[in-house]
């Protein structure tokens, strides 16, 4: 109970901004800025680490044309998440579970836009419709398929962190990045867009 406890009070840094920064259909004629971050769980010495099985390497979502390499990622030394600077790559959050897993959330995130880059490909996850199809590839060559159960836009202070990584409930997958409102003036999405999927 102590773990689960320190592991969510972590998770409580979670996702302050997945946004590399905004397109500009965002801000016109942006200023180059450094790259906003996702602040994610660090991990503690208390938490028992997750058994690490085959590690995702390819994403694909054939009804919104998205086909992403993955690779995975850890936190940095101040605690954010190593998300891949290039917006057509997702990150793997190794620190959780894997498609292989038979039990918990596979987390996979990546940058809804940026300022040089343009929007990027999680941007279209909104746009997935019911029970769209997520074929997950691992580094053994099998392919996982997901049926979409739901989207959402949810604001980040309200994120059910215990949910989104969760590591002992039924085998999905959720897919994050940012949505809602831009502030200009943190570089920070107001929102999450939420992914979720279960296995076909």
């Amino acid at each position: 109970m102590i773990a689960r406890i320190l592991a969510l009070a972590a998770m409580a840094l979670l996702l302050a901004g997945c946004a590399a920064g905004p397109t500009e259909s965002i801000a016109p004629s942006p200023a180059p800025l450094p790259t906003a971050e996702i602040d994610v769980p660090r991990q503690s010495s208390e938490i028992a680490p997750v058994e690490q099985l085959a590690a995702p390497v390819r994403i694909q979502i054939p009804s919104v044309a998205i086909d992403l390499q993955i690779t995975p990622v850890g936190v940095q030394d101040d605690g954010l998440m190593q998300i891949p600077e290039n917006i057509r790559v997702a990150g793997w959050y190794r620190f959780g579970p894997s498609p292989a897993s038979e039990t918990g959330s596979t987390v996979i995130t990546a940058h809804v836009d940026d300022f040089e880059q343009g929007l990027g490909p999680f941007a279209y996850l909104k746009e997935m419709p019911a029970d769209a199809e997520i074929v997950v590839t691992t580094d053994d060559g099998v392919d996982h398929r997901y049926a979409l159960e739901s989207v959402q836009n949810i604001e980040k202070k309200q994120l059910p962190l215990d949910q989104v990584f969760d590591r002992g409930g039924a085998p999905r997958i959720v897919l994050i990045t940012c949505g809602g409102q831009f502030d200009e003036n943190v570089l920070n999405y107001s929102d999450n867009v939420i992914a979720i999927a279960n296995p076909l």
